[in-house]
């Protein structure tokens, strides 16, 4: 039965601030598998004729599914931050050893590397790094009808 309420649910990440809404290209981000895997994105980028830069490894797979972009010094987002997994029934983030950790309805999950767990509800807001993040999301579980 757990499984059949997981399967009838859609999950999504709804952007918070500008930056998160460029991000995710729009309004919604809808989450179609688990792991969902979220990190700062460190590949070099592609050269202006489409060929990958010698820095690339085409054959390598992505760390991430989303991946967000810091300019700047000051690092907020690891390379490999948070995911986000479906366990028994419930939905569950899970900081990756990131250094800020990953703020969840205020409540600081992981930093220094250390990593941690906690289970997300519907409409718990996920803040990617420090307070002073800009990549701010809002969890959200539509329930089938």
């Amino acid at each position: 039965m757990e499984e059949e309420t997981a399967m009838a649910r859609t999950v999504f990440l709804k952007p918070l601030t500008p930056e998160a809404r460029a991000a995710i290209g729009g309004d919604a981000l809808r989450i179609m598998a688990f792991p969902f895997r979220v990190g700062r994105e460190s590949r070099p980028e592609a050269r202006s004729d489409g060929a990958p830069s010698p820095f690339q490894r085409p054959s390598r797979p992505p760390n991430n599914e989303l991946y967000l972009k810091e300019p700047g010094h000051v690092l907020n987002v690891s390379r490999e931050h948070f995911l986000i997994d479906a366990q028994d029934g419930e939905y569950v983030l899970v900081d990756r050893g990131s250094v800020c950790g990953t703020l969840v309805e205020g409540d600081q999950i992981g930093s220094q590397r250390q990593g941690g767990s906690t289970r997300l509800s519907d409409q718990d807001v996920i803040v990617v790094g420090t307070s002073e993040s800009r990549y701010i999301f809002k969890f959200v579980v539509l329930d089938a009808v």
